[in-house]
Protein backbone atom coordinates (compact mmCIF):
# COMPACT_ATOMS: atom_id res chain seq x y z
CA UNK A 1 0.00 0.00 0.00
CA UNK A 2 1.43 4.00 -0.95
CA UNK A 3 1.67 6.56 1.19
CA UNK A 4 -1.72 8.10 -0.77
CA UNK A 5 -3.83 5.29 -0.43
CA UNK A 6 -2.92 4.57 3.37
CA UNK A 7 -3.13 8.42 3.60
CA UNK A 8 -7.34 8.02 1.72
CA UNK A 9 -7.63 4.92 4.51
CA UNK A 10 -7.15 6.71 7.96
CA UNK A 11 -9.08 9.81 6.26
CA UNK A 12 -12.45 7.79 5.39
CA UNK A 13 -11.63 6.10 9.12
CA UNK A 14 -12.02 9.57 10.42
CA UNK A 15 -15.16 10.31 8.58
CA UNK A 16 -16.73 6.82 9.41
CA UNK A 17 -15.87 7.39 13.11
CA UNK A 18 -17.05 10.99 13.36
CA UNK A 19 -19.89 11.24 10.75
CA UNK A 20 -23.17 10.96 13.17
CA UNK A 21 -21.98 12.67 15.56
CA UNK A 22 -21.02 15.94 13.14
CA UNK A 23 -24.34 15.55 11.89
CA UNK A 24 -25.92 14.85 15.00
CA UNK A 25 -24.13 18.24 16.68
CA UNK A 26 -25.47 19.80 13.18
CA UNK A 27 -29.08 18.62 13.94
CA UNK A 28 -29.10 19.52 17.15
CA UNK A 29 -28.08 23.40 16.12
CA UNK A 30 -30.81 24.02 13.95
CA UNK A 31 -33.55 22.35 16.02
CA UNK A 32 -32.24 24.66 18.87
CA UNK A 33 -32.72 27.46 17.05
CA UNK A 34 -36.37 26.52 16.03
CA UNK A 35 -37.61 25.42 19.03
CA UNK A 36 -39.82 27.60 19.38
CA UNK A 37 -41.18 27.23 15.91
CA UNK A 38 -41.21 23.21 16.19
CA UNK A 39 -40.75 22.11 19.46
CA UNK A 40 -43.20 24.49 21.87
CA UNK A 41 -43.69 22.43 24.56
CA UNK A 42 -41.22 21.38 27.24
CA UNK A 43 -42.10 18.06 27.25
CA UNK A 44 -41.25 17.95 23.74
CA UNK A 45 -37.77 19.53 24.63
CA UNK A 46 -36.78 17.22 27.22
CA UNK A 47 -37.81 14.20 24.85
CA UNK A 48 -35.40 15.65 22.43
CA UNK A 49 -33.34 16.75 24.86
CA UNK A 50 -32.78 12.70 26.47
CA UNK A 51 -32.63 11.14 22.96
CA UNK A 52 -30.04 13.26 22.58
CA UNK A 53 -27.50 12.34 25.21
CA UNK A 54 -28.42 8.85 24.57
CA UNK A 55 -27.32 9.30 20.71
CA UNK A 56 -23.71 10.97 22.36
CA UNK A 57 -23.68 7.97 24.49
CA UNK A 58 -24.29 5.53 21.80
CA UNK A 59 -21.28 7.21 19.25
CA UNK A 60 -18.84 7.17 22.47
CA UNK A 61 -19.59 3.56 23.43
CA UNK A 62 -19.39 2.53 19.36
CA UNK A 63 -16.25 4.73 18.99
CA UNK A 64 -14.17 2.32 20.99
CA UNK A 65 -15.39 -0.80 20.02
CA UNK A 66 -12.72 -2.92 17.86
CA UNK A 67 -14.51 -2.44 14.75
CA UNK A 68 -14.12 -5.95 11.92
CA UNK A 69 -16.68 -5.82 9.39
CA UNK A 70 -20.51 -6.20 9.22
CA UNK A 71 -21.64 -8.31 12.56
CA UNK A 72 -24.20 -9.00 14.97
CA UNK A 73 -23.23 -6.11 17.36
CA UNK A 74 -23.04 -3.82 14.11
CA UNK A 75 -26.18 -4.52 13.54
CA UNK A 76 -27.77 -3.47 16.98
CA UNK A 77 -25.85 -0.46 17.00
CA UNK A 78 -27.38 0.33 13.77
CA UNK A 79 -30.62 -0.60 14.67
CA UNK A 80 -30.36 1.38 17.94
CA UNK A 81 -28.80 4.55 16.44
CA UNK A 82 -31.76 4.67 13.44
CA UNK A 83 -34.79 4.39 16.40
CA UNK A 84 -33.06 7.29 18.42
CA UNK A 85 -32.64 8.74 15.08
CA UNK A 86 -36.68 8.52 14.19
CA UNK A 87 -37.26 9.38 17.35
CA UNK A 88 -35.63 12.63 17.33
CA UNK A 89 -37.14 13.55 14.42
CA UNK A 90 -40.78 12.91 15.17
CA UNK A 91 -39.42 15.98 17.57
CA UNK A 92 -37.89 18.63 15.13
CA UNK A 93 -37.67 17.66 11.42
CA UNK A 94 -34.01 18.88 11.49
CA UNK A 95 -32.83 16.16 13.59
CA UNK A 96 -33.35 14.29 10.31
CA UNK A 97 -29.35 15.00 9.36
CA UNK A 98 -28.74 12.46 12.36
CA UNK A 99 -30.77 9.92 10.47
CA UNK A 100 -29.11 10.66 6.95
CA UNK A 101 -25.82 8.76 9.43
CA UNK A 102 -26.97 5.55 7.92
CA UNK A 103 -26.52 6.27 4.26
CA UNK A 104 -22.62 6.46 4.82
CA UNK A 105 -21.87 3.15 6.84
CA UNK A 106 -24.54 1.08 6.24
CA UNK A 107 -22.18 -1.41 3.96
CA UNK A 108 -19.84 -1.12 6.65
CA UNK A 109 -22.42 -2.51 9.23
CA UNK A 110 -25.11 -4.17 7.58
CA UNK A 111 -24.53 -7.85 6.71
CA UNK A 112 -25.75 -8.74 2.99
CA UNK A 113 -26.73 -6.53 0.28
CA UNK A 114 -30.64 -6.86 0.37
CA UNK A 115 -30.51 -6.09 4.14
CA UNK A 116 -28.06 -3.25 3.43
CA UNK A 117 -30.90 -2.04 0.86
CA UNK A 118 -33.83 -2.70 3.52
CA UNK A 119 -31.57 -0.60 5.91
CA UNK A 120 -30.98 2.05 3.42
CA UNK A 121 -34.86 2.40 2.65
CA UNK A 122 -35.34 2.81 6.39
CA UNK A 123 -33.36 5.74 6.56
CA UNK A 124 -34.99 7.16 3.77
CA UNK A 125 -38.22 7.30 5.82
CA UNK A 126 -37.43 9.52 8.33
CA UNK A 127 -35.88 12.38 5.50
CA UNK A 128 -38.82 11.95 3.52
CA UNK A 129 -40.89 13.01 6.60
CA UNK A 130 -38.59 15.83 7.37
CA UNK A 131 -38.87 17.03 3.76
CA UNK A 132 -42.46 17.35 4.44
CA UNK A 133 -42.02 19.26 7.44
CA UNK A 134 -42.62 16.61 10.12
CA UNK A 135 -43.95 13.38 10.98
CA UNK A 136 -47.05 12.70 10.93
CA UNK A 137 -47.98 13.90 7.86
CA UNK A 138 -51.33 16.10 8.28
CA UNK A 139 -53.95 16.02 4.97
CA UNK A 140 -53.98 13.40 2.50
CA UNK A 141 -51.92 16.17 -0.05
CA UNK A 142 -49.41 15.27 2.67
CA UNK A 143 -49.05 12.10 2.50
CA UNK A 144 -48.75 11.78 -1.42
CA UNK A 145 -45.93 14.02 -1.41
CA UNK A 146 -44.73 11.70 1.32
CA UNK A 147 -44.75 9.59 -1.07
CA UNK A 148 -43.77 10.93 -3.82
CA UNK A 149 -40.52 11.91 -1.91
CA UNK A 150 -40.12 8.37 -0.19
CA UNK A 151 -39.69 7.11 -3.75
CA UNK A 152 -37.70 9.72 -5.09
CA UNK A 153 -35.15 9.38 -2.65
CA UNK A 154 -35.03 5.70 -3.15
CA UNK A 155 -34.52 6.07 -6.96
CA UNK A 156 -31.65 8.84 -6.16
CA UNK A 157 -30.05 6.16 -3.39
CA UNK A 158 -30.61 3.19 -5.76
CA UNK A 159 -28.70 5.07 -8.92
CA UNK A 160 -26.05 6.19 -6.76
CA UNK A 161 -25.68 2.86 -4.78
CA UNK A 162 -25.52 1.08 -8.06
CA UNK A 163 -23.01 3.40 -9.53
CA UNK A 164 -20.79 3.20 -6.79
CA UNK A 165 -20.89 -0.53 -7.10
CA UNK A 166 -20.47 -0.48 -10.68
CA UNK A 167 -17.05 1.84 -9.83
CA UNK A 168 -16.31 -0.41 -6.97
CA UNK A 169 -16.35 -3.20 -9.41
CA UNK A 170 -13.91 -1.60 -11.87
CA UNK A 171 -11.44 -0.55 -9.32
CA UNK A 172 -11.39 -4.04 -8.26
CA UNK A 173 -10.85 -5.05 -12.05
CA UNK A 174 -7.96 -2.34 -12.17
CA UNK A 175 -6.22 -3.47 -8.95
CA UNK A 176 -6.27 -7.35 -10.17
CA UNK A 177 -4.93 -6.21 -13.54
CA UNK A 178 -2.75 -4.21 -11.88
CA UNK A 179 -1.50 -7.49 -9.98
CA UNK A 180 -1.30 -9.52 -12.75
CA UNK A 181 1.08 -7.41 -14.79
CA UNK A 182 3.66 -7.28 -11.58
CA UNK A 183 3.37 -10.74 -11.57
CA UNK A 184 4.46 -11.35 -15.38
CA UNK A 185 6.57 -8.88 -15.05
CA UNK A 186 8.25 -10.58 -12.04
CA UNK A 187 7.64 -13.69 -13.99
CA UNK A 188 9.42 -11.82 -16.94
CA UNK A 189 12.36 -10.74 -14.94
CA UNK A 190 13.00 -13.98 -13.62
CA UNK A 191 12.81 -16.20 -16.77
CA UNK A 192 15.15 -13.41 -18.17
CA UNK A 193 17.56 -14.34 -15.49
CA UNK A 194 17.13 -17.79 -15.82
CA UNK A 195 17.89 -17.74 -19.62
CA UNK A 196 20.74 -15.42 -18.76
CA UNK A 197 22.08 -17.78 -16.64
CA UNK A 198 21.49 -21.08 -19.56
CA UNK A 199 23.22 -18.95 -22.31
CA UNK A 200 26.19 -18.81 -19.76
CA UNK A 201 26.73 -22.29 -19.24
CA UNK A 202 25.92 -23.60 -22.56
CA UNK A 203 28.13 -20.88 -23.82
CA UNK A 204 30.67 -22.45 -21.78
CA UNK A 205 30.07 -25.56 -23.05
CA UNK A 206 30.33 -23.82 -26.86
CA UNK A 207 33.44 -22.37 -25.87
CA UNK A 208 35.48 -26.01 -25.01
CA UNK A 209 33.96 -27.88 -27.65
CA UNK A 210 35.09 -24.99 -30.06
CA UNK A 211 38.62 -24.99 -28.33
CA UNK A 212 38.75 -28.97 -28.56
CA UNK A 213 37.59 -28.44 -32.35
CA UNK A 214 40.34 -26.01 -32.94
CA UNK A 215 43.09 -27.89 -31.10
CA UNK A 216 42.23 -30.74 -33.25
CA UNK A 217 42.34 -28.83 -36.35
CA UNK A 218 45.56 -26.58 -35.48
CA UNK A 219 47.60 -27.61 -32.65
CA UNK A 220 47.34 -31.32 -32.73
CA UNK A 221 47.92 -31.52 -36.29
CA UNK A 222 50.75 -28.75 -36.12
CA UNK A 223 52.47 -31.34 -33.54
CA UNK A 224 51.33 -34.33 -35.75
CA UNK A 225 54.14 -32.66 -38.50
CA UNK A 226 56.60 -31.63 -36.06
CA UNK A 227 56.86 -35.49 -35.25
CA UNK A 228 56.71 -36.54 -38.67
CA UNK A 229 59.74 -34.54 -39.08
CA UNK A 230 61.73 -34.82 -36.10
CA UNK A 231 61.39 -38.88 -37.22
CA UNK A 232 62.40 -38.21 -41.10
CA UNK A 233 65.66 -36.27 -39.42
CA UNK A 234 66.31 -39.44 -37.11
CA UNK A 235 66.11 -42.00 -40.27
CA UNK A 236 68.22 -39.96 -42.60
CA UNK A 237 71.74 -39.48 -43.30
CA UNK A 238 71.81 -36.61 -45.48
CA UNK A 239 72.73 -33.23 -43.10
CA UNK A 240 71.06 -31.06 -45.96
CA UNK A 241 67.90 -33.28 -45.48
CA UNK A 242 67.75 -33.39 -42.01
CA UNK A 243 68.30 -29.37 -42.02
CA UNK A 244 65.47 -29.63 -44.03
CA UNK A 245 63.19 -31.72 -42.01
CA UNK A 246 64.60 -29.40 -38.64
CA UNK A 247 63.20 -26.00 -40.75
CA UNK A 248 60.04 -27.57 -41.12
CA UNK A 249 59.19 -29.09 -37.79
CA UNK A 250 60.67 -25.50 -36.39
CA UNK A 251 58.45 -23.51 -38.95
CA UNK A 252 55.39 -25.76 -38.30
CA UNK A 253 55.94 -25.45 -34.24
CA UNK A 254 55.83 -21.63 -34.57
CA UNK A 255 52.68 -21.82 -36.63
CA UNK A 256 51.42 -23.58 -33.77
CA UNK A 257 52.30 -21.47 -31.00
CA UNK A 258 50.67 -18.63 -32.55
CA UNK A 259 47.28 -20.55 -33.03
CA UNK A 260 47.49 -21.90 -29.38
CA UNK A 261 47.81 -17.70 -28.24
CA UNK A 262 45.28 -17.14 -30.56
CA UNK A 263 42.72 -20.13 -28.96
CA UNK A 264 43.90 -18.67 -25.77
CA UNK A 265 43.15 -15.31 -26.62
CA UNK A 266 39.53 -16.46 -28.00
CA UNK A 267 38.41 -18.36 -24.71
CA UNK A 268 36.40 -14.90 -23.97
CA UNK A 269 35.83 -11.79 -25.49
CA UNK A 270 38.36 -9.67 -23.71
CA UNK A 271 37.72 -6.57 -25.56
CA UNK A 272 34.61 -6.25 -23.36
CA UNK A 273 36.77 -6.10 -20.55
CA UNK A 274 37.85 -2.45 -21.15
CA UNK A 275 35.41 -1.01 -23.79
CA UNK A 276 31.28 -1.47 -24.62
CA UNK A 277 29.81 -3.47 -26.73
CA UNK A 278 30.13 -0.95 -29.87
CA UNK A 279 33.78 0.22 -29.15
CA UNK A 280 34.81 -3.79 -29.04
CA UNK A 281 32.86 -4.44 -32.42
CA UNK A 282 34.97 -1.39 -33.74
CA UNK A 283 38.48 -2.72 -32.52
CA UNK A 284 37.05 -6.39 -33.72
CA UNK A 285 36.68 -4.81 -36.99
CA UNK A 286 39.35 -2.63 -37.57
CA UNK A 287 41.96 -5.87 -36.53
CA UNK A 288 40.31 -8.24 -39.27
CA UNK A 289 41.08 -5.70 -42.11
CA UNK A 290 43.99 -5.19 -41.18
CA UNK A 291 44.89 -8.95 -40.52
CA UNK A 292 42.75 -10.28 -44.36
CA UNK A 293 42.93 -7.00 -46.17
CA UNK A 294 39.52 -6.92 -46.63
CA UNK A 295 38.02 -3.84 -46.87
CA UNK A 296 35.47 -3.48 -43.77
CA UNK A 297 33.57 -0.70 -42.44
CA UNK A 298 31.91 -0.57 -38.95
CA UNK A 299 28.27 1.39 -38.50
CA UNK A 300 26.59 2.52 -35.49
CA UNK A 301 23.07 3.56 -35.49
CA UNK A 302 20.44 4.32 -31.98
CA UNK A 303 21.47 5.49 -29.14
CA UNK A 304 24.08 2.93 -27.48
CA UNK A 305 23.56 1.75 -24.18
CA UNK A 306 24.97 -0.28 -21.92
CA UNK A 307 23.91 -3.55 -22.12
CA UNK A 308 24.30 -6.83 -19.94
CA UNK A 309 27.56 -8.83 -20.24
CA UNK A 310 25.30 -11.60 -21.46
CA UNK A 311 24.11 -10.01 -24.24
CA UNK A 312 27.59 -8.01 -25.06
CA UNK A 313 29.24 -11.50 -25.48
CA UNK A 314 27.02 -13.18 -27.62
CA UNK A 315 26.62 -10.60 -29.45
CA UNK A 316 30.76 -10.23 -30.26
CA UNK A 317 31.23 -13.63 -30.38
CA UNK A 318 28.52 -14.03 -33.64
CA UNK A 319 30.54 -11.52 -35.14
CA UNK A 320 34.29 -12.84 -34.96
CA UNK A 321 32.97 -16.13 -36.14
CA UNK A 322 30.85 -14.54 -38.96
CA UNK A 323 33.74 -13.24 -40.13
CA UNK A 324 35.88 -15.89 -39.84
CA UNK A 325 33.60 -17.39 -41.95
CA UNK A 326 33.83 -14.78 -44.59
CA UNK A 327 37.84 -15.38 -44.35
CA UNK A 328 37.77 -18.74 -44.85
CA UNK A 329 34.80 -18.89 -47.69
CA UNK A 330 33.73 -15.64 -48.87
CA UNK A 331 36.53 -14.13 -50.91
CA UNK A 332 34.69 -10.94 -50.13
CA UNK A 333 36.27 -7.24 -51.33
CA UNK A 334 34.14 -5.95 -48.76
CA UNK A 335 32.30 -6.33 -45.27
CA UNK A 336 29.75 -4.49 -43.00
CA UNK A 337 29.03 -4.80 -40.06
CA UNK A 338 26.06 -2.38 -38.79
CA UNK A 339 24.72 -2.45 -35.15
CA UNK A 340 21.52 -0.71 -34.02
CA UNK A 341 20.23 -0.01 -30.36
CA UNK A 342 16.31 0.32 -31.02
CA UNK A 343 13.37 0.70 -28.42
CA UNK A 344 13.22 -2.90 -27.02
CA UNK A 345 15.86 -4.79 -29.37
CA UNK A 346 19.38 -4.53 -30.50
CA UNK A 347 19.89 -6.04 -34.31
CA UNK A 348 23.52 -6.98 -35.54
CA UNK A 349 23.98 -7.37 -39.30
CA UNK A 350 27.23 -8.50 -40.86
CA UNK A 351 26.96 -8.30 -44.92
CA UNK A 352 29.81 -9.75 -47.34
CA UNK A 353 29.97 -9.57 -50.69
CA UNK A 354 31.30 -12.70 -51.69
CA UNK A 355 30.71 -15.44 -53.75
CA UNK A 356 27.83 -16.61 -51.51
CA UNK A 357 26.37 -20.19 -51.18
CA UNK A 358 23.26 -22.14 -51.30
CA UNK A 359 21.45 -21.87 -47.84
CA UNK A 360 19.84 -25.38 -48.24
CA UNK A 361 22.52 -27.11 -49.40
CA UNK A 362 25.12 -26.44 -46.58
CA UNK A 363 26.84 -29.73 -45.08
CA UNK A 364 25.80 -30.84 -41.73
CA UNK A 365 27.70 -29.81 -38.97
CA UNK A 366 30.55 -32.32 -38.32
CA UNK A 367 31.78 -32.81 -34.04
CA UNK A 368 34.71 -31.64 -34.99
CA UNK A 369 33.56 -28.56 -37.43
CA UNK A 370 33.85 -24.89 -36.34
CA UNK A 371 31.53 -23.06 -34.64
CA UNK A 372 29.55 -22.07 -37.50
CA UNK A 373 25.81 -20.64 -38.47
CA UNK A 374 24.22 -23.14 -36.25
CA UNK A 375 25.94 -22.42 -33.57
CA UNK A 376 25.37 -18.58 -34.07
CA UNK A 377 21.91 -19.17 -34.14
CA UNK A 378 22.19 -21.22 -30.92
CA UNK A 379 23.67 -18.21 -29.04
CA UNK A 380 21.29 -15.95 -30.26
CA UNK A 381 18.60 -18.28 -29.37
CA UNK A 382 19.68 -19.17 -26.09
CA UNK A 383 19.30 -15.33 -24.65
CA UNK A 384 15.66 -15.24 -26.46
CA UNK A 385 17.35 -13.90 -29.99
CA UNK A 386 17.19 -14.89 -33.22
CA UNK A 387 19.47 -15.08 -36.49
CA UNK A 388 18.83 -15.29 -40.04
CA UNK A 389 20.96 -15.60 -43.07
CA UNK A 390 20.26 -14.49 -46.26
CA UNK A 391 22.72 -15.95 -49.31
CA UNK A 392 22.74 -16.68 -53.17
CA UNK A 393 25.57 -18.02 -54.98
CA UNK A 394 27.40 -15.08 -56.26
CA UNK A 395 25.41 -12.12 -54.71
CA UNK A 396 26.98 -12.51 -51.16
CA UNK A 397 25.69 -13.23 -47.96
CA UNK A 398 23.77 -11.42 -45.04
CA UNK A 399 23.74 -12.53 -41.33
CA UNK A 400 21.47 -10.87 -39.06
CA UNK A 401 21.16 -11.08 -35.32
CA UNK A 402 18.05 -9.51 -33.30
CA UNK A 403 18.38 -10.09 -29.16
CA UNK A 404 16.49 -8.41 -26.59
CA UNK A 405 17.89 -5.27 -25.13
CA UNK A 406 18.55 -6.16 -22.08
CA UNK A 407 20.69 -3.46 -19.99
CA UNK A 408 23.43 -3.85 -17.27
CA UNK A 409 22.50 -3.73 -13.98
Amino acid sequence: MTTAEADIDRRQEVFRRWQPLGLLVLGTLLSAATVKLIMPTAARQLTAAALVVAAVLLQLWWGDRTRRGPGRLSVVYYAIRYVIGFALTLTNPFFAFYAVAGYFDAEELIPGRQWRRVALFACSIPVAGAQTSGIPVDGGMKWVVFAVLLAGNNVMLTLVTHFSEQEEQRSRGRAATIVELQQARDENAALQAQLLVQAREAGIADERRRLAAEIHDTIAQGLTGIIAQLQAVATTADHEAAREHVDRATELARHSLGEARRSVHNLAPTGLSYDGLPEALRKTVDQWAARTGVRTEFTLTGTAEHLHGEVSATLLRITQEALANVSKHAAATRVGVTLSFMDDEVTLDIRDDGKGFEPMALPARSSTGGFGLEGMRARAERIAGSLTVEAEPGSGTAVSARVPLVLHE
